[in-house]
């Protein structure tokens, strides 16, 4: 009889621990399922929506680069696409990876920098490369400017910063200046100084003043960086984890780029540590005005600073 009754106790013990791993079973099927969803779907937008090779840069070059975890050029273009328009770049940023010393250098180049537009034949300025030419002529102008390679590069619609930014549930900044929107997002809405939070909309007001900043474009652009930042590290939070496909489909509709979906994991698994060593620099040069039309004229010596710091990322 005692031997009956022991057996009648282990019988529920047995029951609950297959209840309990039937249960662990079925959640750890349905999160692979889950990842290999966003993998798919991740996969299939890279390759085949954002995914788009240029004449100017020769694809194999970046892969050999990648593959032995070499220094890479990134080219960062915002561009600004209104219905009826060709488009600009409204930022121009050069990314610079550094693996063997886990260094990262983001270079902004101003848009109203006077310059050679490579494959027109003219001098104006360099934003608008994009507007003759599209990225082919972006890249080759950039290139002859600074006396430099690159590599790849990834095409950014501004209008989709505010997608992105109502995907990740918004954003939190510091902003340095006190003023009062002129009508990018709403007229008379007070951005107050401090840390502020923004959905999508009010991102675009954020980025899209200038002429209220006695910095101008040298301020814009360093809200740019500032949103773009905040994007990134909010993205990255565990918490944004069930928006990742909704953050896929935005990149998908909005984002071109020559990496394919291998470059990406190859540069998130070995180029990963590059941001342990984060620098950011601004081009200068001197404000003025020819025939009427504002451009920055960079000097000699500021655009060999530039190429320099590009050219000799390890030192």
């Amino acid at each position: 009889m005692e031997e009956k009754r022991s057996n009648k106790q282990k019988k529920p013990k047995r029951l609950w621990l297959k209840i309990s791993l039937a249960v662990i079973f079925v959640l750890v099927l349905g999160v692979g399922t889950y990842a290999y969803s966003i993998y798919h779907n991740a996969k299939e937008t890279v390759n085949e929506k954002m995914h788009k090779t240029v004449t100017s840069i020769d694809p194999v070059v970046g892969k050999k680069k990648m593959n032995e975890q070499k220094p890479l050029n990134i080219l960062l273009l915002g561009v600004d696409k209104r219905p009826g328009d060709s488009g600009r770049s409204d930022a121009l940023m050069v990314l610079s990876l550094d693996p063997e010393q886990n260094k990262m250098q983001l270079i902004s180049i101003p848009r109203d920098t006077r310059t050679e537009i490579v494959g027109k034949g003219t001098v104006d300025k360099i934003n608008h490369a994009y507007a003759f030419g599209g990225t082919d002529m972006s890249i080759a102008t950039v290139e002859n400017l600074l006396d430099v390679e690159l590599d790849y590069y990834v095409e950014m619609n501004m209008d989709g910063l505010t997608e992105m930014v109502d995907a990740v549930g918004g954003i939190t900044v510091n902003n340095k200046l006190d003023w009062y929107d002129e009508g990018y997002y709403k007229k008379g809405y007070h951005y107050g100084k401090g840390e502020i939070s923004l959905n999508g909309p009010k991102t675009m007001g954020y980025v899209r003043m200038r002429h209220l900043d006695p910095n101008g474009d040298f301020g814009r652009t360093k809200r740019q960086r500032q949103v773009i930042q905040a994007i990134v590290d909010k993205g990255a939070s565990v918490a944004s984890v069930t928006k990742i496909d909704n953050m896929i489909d935005v990149l998908g509709n909005n984002m071109e780029t020559n990496l394919d979906f291998d470059d990406m994991k190859n540069l998130l698994l070995n180029y990963k540590g590059v941001r342990n060593n984060a620098v950011s620099y601004m081009m200068k040069g001197n404000g003025t005005k020819i025939g009427g039309i504002y451009y920055l004229q960079v000097p000699d010596e500021e655009i060999e600073k530039v190429h320099g710091m590009i050219a000799n990322i390890k030192s």
